[in-house]
């Protein structure tokens, strides 16, 4: 594909101007298939075609009560996209055991649609977004709209699921303390998945949830109740520099640090609320150090979330110190020791996330 070329100062290089109208095609299909992934998740055709494939797609419109020349199209840009796989030869559809574990298993720590349904959502921000950009103003994450806050949970839930266990053995003694029966603060706890994956791991442990979005300590409760961990397991409406407490074994925060106005002044909240011996596990985004190596398919999500939510939520509180979800290592040590804590250090991480340890 070509559109000419310039004369002058700044020719233009053709390889490089073909380059990125590729890339900017795939993300307009990008952008038009977030949503179609969504459609595809909500009406259930991925797990129809996951239990009952290979399906033609009057098979799966007549599976899922849909239109069939809905289905059809829907189909083939899937199919065109990689998510779902086609026989030519019969005009079925099916999903790969690999597109499965992506698109159709909820409890999958790689299951996509939570994602997709999140930064769709989030981008409906846009408007408020610009002016922001035009004044410098935040926005709250409690401004954003509500599937915003249903998507994170479904896209990091899961990976919680696979992975705190494993996060926690890493941490120095702390399982044996939960063993034991420890006190635990679960702070920027959202709809509670860590909250209650934690109280079902440890039921001698009492655990205390924090969030300062009142709508979504109300869907952690429901969520403790169906679980039933209600009996030991609490939720606090409190931002992370003033919820109550003191004495806890552990502090938690999952992927939320860098949206935290005053980073530093939250450091030395959880500090004056652990014991003398306690841990903070704080799970961030995986961010090299220097920018540049950053500039990965993972790297650009998280800056563009970052964009779009995290940033502005920081910039909306006092200080307003705007950390990012790209931070790093090194930054995110800085701020922490800067709040009082002598001790960090990174102590597992998996293609999505680092798993850091502070303590006094």
């Amino acid at each position: 594909m070509s559109s000419g070329t310039r004369s002058g100062e700044n020719p233009i290089d053709e390889e490089e101007l073909n380059q990125l109208v590729e890339t900017s095609l795939v993300d307009l299909g990008a952008t038009v298939h977030a949503a179609l992934t969504i459609i595809g998740d909500e009406l259930g055709l991925y797990t129809a075609l996951e239990a009952d494939g290979p399906l033609t797609s009057t098979e799966l419109a007549e599976e899922t009560d849909t239109a069939e020349r809905y289905v059809r199209e829907w189909l083939r840009s899937q199919a065109a996209g990689g998510y779902v796989s086609y026989d030519s030869e019969t005009d079925r559809y099916s999903l790969s055991p690999e597109q499965a574990y992506v698109l159709a298993d909820q409890e999958s720590p790689v299951f996509m649609p939570g994602a997709f349904q999140l930064v769709a959502s989030a981008a409906k921000i846009e408007p408020e977004l610009r002016e922001a950009f035009r004044t410098g103003r935040g926005i709250g994450w409690h401004e954003h709209d509500e599937d915003v806050f249903h998507g994170t949970e479904r896209f990091f839930g899961p990976s919680y699921g696979a992975f705190l266990l494993d996060w926690i053995a890493a941490l120095d003694g702390v399982d044996e303390t939960l063993d034991a029966g420890g006190r635990i603060a679960d702070v920027g706890c959202g709809h509670g998945a860590p909250t209650i994956r934690i109280a079902e791991a440890y039921p001698n442990s009492t655990v205390v949830g924090v969030d300062y979005h009142e709508a979504s300590v109300a869907v952690a409760r429901e969520r403790a109740e169906t679980a039933g961990v209600a009996d030991r397991v609490d939720f606090e409406v409190a931002t992370a520099s003033t919820y109550d407490g003191a004495d806890y074994d552990l502090v938690t925060m999952f992927n939320c640090f860098h949206d935290m106005g005053d980073p530093v002044g939250v450091a030395a909240h959880v500090r004056e609320t652990l014991t003398d011996d306690g841990t903070w596990m704080i799970v961030e985004p995986y961010a090299a150090d220097q920018t540049e190596d950053n500039f990965t398919p993972f790297g650009r999500l998280a800056y563009s979330i970052s964009t779009v939510a995290c940033t502005p939520n920081s910039l909306s509180q006092k200080v307003g110190y705007g950390l990012g979800a790209q931070a790093g290592e090194e930054r995110t040590r800085e701020v922490v020791t800067d709040g009082g804590f002598t001790h960090f250090r990174r102590v597992a991480e998996t293609p999505t996330s680092l798993v850091f340890e502070a303590r006094p």
